[in-house]
């Protein structure tokens, strides 16, 4: 679901090219760009879940996969000033699960983005964190 600012390209999983991300979710990620006034660029979008348990610890029901809706997450490679910004933003526009990676090399550096709720929390079988650091 590609928007003025994000392109179904951008937002495809790197293995299988599948970009199915919930439309409330991409509703608020473009209300986020616009309200930055800047492009936001994304590491990472839409995850197959065989693509997220090669690169996350999260296994095949992580935040970027598809949970019957469409994957509700992202990552924004984004450091600094700007990184603290989009954290406040992101907050404004209903974001609910925020991880921050701002060590090592600025290129390395981003935030992750999601709006999953008490849904993704059942089926986690636990409480998952608001906003927290990647180590």
């Amino acid at each position: 679901m590609a928007t003025d600012h994000f392109s179904d390209n951008e937002l495809a999983c790197r293995c299988c090219k599948v970009a199915t991300m919930q439309p409330q979710f991409m509703e608020s990620l473009e209300r986020i760009r616009v309200e930055m006034n800047r492009p936001l660029k994304l590491s990472s979008a839409f995850r197959c879940s065989k693509h997220n348990c090669e690169v996350s610890s999260t296994g095949p029901n992580g935040p970027h996969t598809d949970h019957g809706e469409g994957g509700q997450a992202v990552d924004v490679r984004i450091s600094g000033a700007d990184a603290l910004r989009l954290v406040e933003v992101a907050k404004k526009f209903g974001m609910t699960g925020i991880g921050v990676k701002q060590n090592g090399p600025a290129g390395k550096r981003f935030i992750h983005l999601d709006n999953l709720g008490i849904s993704y929390t059942k089926l986690t079988g636990g409480p998952r964190p608001w906003l927290w650091s990647y180590a």
